[in-house]
Order: structure tokens, then sequence, then C-alpha cells
């Protein structure tokens, strides 16, 4: 197989995730038209065939199509494609179906952002025996996917029920990553400390602290949580949500010290590299402080800057938990606060702190034009 067409990058994609959304082609980004073509092409050539139930649309490989990919490299997909797991045999269940798709747009996003998703590129980190062998190089960022935690064994057994669909290595941070989609994912709150409980054990005095020969983070790393959902609008049912009927939805909680909410859209794929990025986010905010004041301890909340005497919060890494902190600070002082956030952000963020905070934002375009490229 030729694997630097565009076949073989979907056909990759629907092998990790078991079964792929239509809408991954735009992150591998294909015109309409010629996704149309190139998803016919390979039906009639028999790699893939589409899975249509209950009003949900996707792709699957068949038989022929996992034979190929496997005999061009199966250090990368055997973990995939054999045995009785999702990713061989997709079950029918629409819950799990949707899971497999909100997935496969999630691991187009993290390739599109030059995050390593696949086996044979990343050290092996959680698989048996790792470390008493010969160093080897690990390159940050990197993903790696709950089925890949889970190879830990025992320890792992503790997270089975977490929401997470894998974990997203990067310099100086550590992220769990989930998939919401559209509306609130189910969420239980202890099972989800016990993920940031594990990966900071990890983190001091396990495979992510450098004494197995892995990436050698702080023992006091942040374990954030990365949220990817539909568009902005999601955010907004995030922020607002208090859990439902026995708190079994999403709401903000101590789990995790960070929520960050990124759409999963192109503009997603940029808030990846970004959070990815200690150094860039530096960069950028000195850019944006540059003209402000320093903040003041007497205003006994949490805030970046002054502006003109009002409390300025950076938001453009949307971490949900910090602005929901910031509102409610504005609010029990009667204070009004000013933001920073991206362009694509405005519109929820002044939905959600109507009159509290005036809103100042970046244009995306030109922070990608002059950071990104």
């Amino acid at each position: 197989m030729d694997t630097s067409t565009s076949a073989y990058r979907l056909m990759e994609l629907i092998a990790i995730s078991g079964e792929c959304s239509p809408r991954v082609l735009a992150h591998l980004h294909l015109s309409t038209s010629y996704g149309e073509k190139l998803i016919t092409r390979l039906k009639k050539e028999g790699c893939i065939r589409t899975h249509y139930k209950d009003g949900l649309r996707g792709y699957r490989l068949t038989g022929r199509g996992k034979k190929l990919l496997l005999g061009e490299n199966p250090a990368r997909f055997s973990f995939y494609l054999s045995g009785s797991s999702d990713t061989n045999q997709p079950r029918s269940e629409y819950p799990r179906r949707l899971r497999l798709q909100q997935a496969s747009i999630a691991y187009a996003m993290l390739q599109c952002a030059s995050v390593e998703i696949f086996r044979d590129r990343k050290a092996p980190l959680f698989q048996p025996g790792t470390g008493q062998g010969a160093p080897y190089h690990m390159a940050l960022p990197a993903f790696y996917h709950s089925r890949e935690v889970k190879e830990l064994g025992a320890e792992a057994i503790k997270i089975n029920n977490s929401r997470t669909i894998g974990i997203l290595l990067a310099p100086e941070y550590i992220y769990a990553v989930f998939c919401t989609g559209g509306a609130l994912m189910k969420w239980e709150y202890r099972t989800e400390l016990k993920v940031k409980a594990l990966l900071s054990y990890h983190a001091s005095q396990g495979i992510l602290s450098g004494s197995r020969g892995g990436p050698r983070y702080h023992p006091d790393t942040p374990v954030r949580a990365l949220i990817i959902g539909e568009g902005m609008d999601t955010a907004l049912k995030l922020m607002e949500s208090t859990g439902g009927f026995r708190k079994s939805y999403f709401y903000l909680d101590s789990s995790f010290d960070y929520f960050h909410y990124i759409p999963d859209d192109s503009t997603g794929e940029t808030m990846i590299r970004l959070l990815c990025s200690p150094a860039l986010q530096k960069a950028l905010n000195g850019l944006l402080l540059s003209d402000l004041q320093p903040p003041c301890s007497d205003y006994g909340l949490e805030h970046d800057a002054l502006r003109d005497g009002y409390p300025v919060l950076l938001s453009y890494d949307f971490d949900m938990l910090r602005l929901s902190r910031f509102r409610t600070a504005l609010s029990l002082r009667g204070m009004t606060g000013h933001l920073i956030c991206f362009d694509f952000q405005k519109t929820v963020l002044g939905q959600y702190f109507r009159e509290t905070a005036s809103i100042e934002t970046i244009d995306l375009k030109k922070f990608e034009r002059r950071f990104l490229h």
C-alpha cells in the first residue's frame, strides 16, 4: 500500500477507532466531493464498508482492509485489529458506536496537531516489562489510548469505568482526554479522581518520572482534563451543568484542577498545539500582558492583570473551572472583569458572563500566522 495517500490515512484512523465518523474527512483536509469519491473507491475495492443504524452512519474496515493494514504494519495495527476489542469487533449499540466515532475525530485532531498517536512510533510506556531493557527515546507530545493505559494491569482496574479516551503527554503537562460530543457525558467523580491519582503517582515515582527511561515529569506535574466537544455551544452546557439526577452527568468538580475545553474542528487542532507548548503559551502571555498592569492581591480573586482598575483574566486556554471561579468571585464582590480570549470563544463567554465582564478577542488566524507558521 502507498502509505502517503489519503486513503491509507483514513484506513489508519478507522483501524485505531473501530468505527470512523464521516466528519473525520474534514480533518484530513479533503473536500466534500473528493471525500465522497475516496469513500466510494475504498468501498469498491472492498477495504471499508458503511455501517448505518439508528440514524448514525460510520465507516468500518472489512476483513480485506484489516488484512492489508496488518500486512503493511503489524506493529502499528495488531493491537487494534485482533481479539474481541471494540476496535476489532465494534458493537452495534448506539452509545458505544457514538463513543468510537467521537474518539475517531479526536484522533484525527491530535494527528493534525502533530501529536504522535501510533504504537510503533511511541515508547511502550504502559506495556508489561517496560523499563527493564535498554533506555528508549520519548518524543512529546504523544497520545496513549485508554486501552494502552490499561496494559498496566491490576493497578488500572480502578479506572475501568473512566470516561477518558486516553492520555495526552505534553511537555510539562499531562492531559486526561475526554469526548463529550454535543451533550453532557456520563461522569463519576470518584473514578475520574482515581485517574488523576494514578497519573500523579506515575509522574512522581512511576513510569512517567523518568525512572524507567520514559518522560521525566516533575512530581508536581499538573494532571489536567481536556474535553473535546461539538462546537463552542457545548462548553456552555458543561459550565452550567449541575450534574443532573444523582450527579451522574458531567459538572465542574474537583476531580481535576483544570478543565480545558476545545471544539472538535480546526480551531480545536490549533488549541491542542497551544496547550501542548508551554513556550508558545509563555510567548502569547507575554504579548497579551505587555500593556497591562500587574495583578493586585488586595482584590481577593484570581486574575492575571489589571486594566484601568478592572481585573483581567487570560481565558484563551478555556479552563472552564477557572472561568467559573472568576465569574463567581466577580458576582460575589459586585465587580466587573475583563476577559481576553480567541475570537471563536467570544460568543459563549459573553453568554456565560453577561454583564459581569467585557471581552477582548485575539484573531485566531493572525495568531496562527505569527506563531505557527
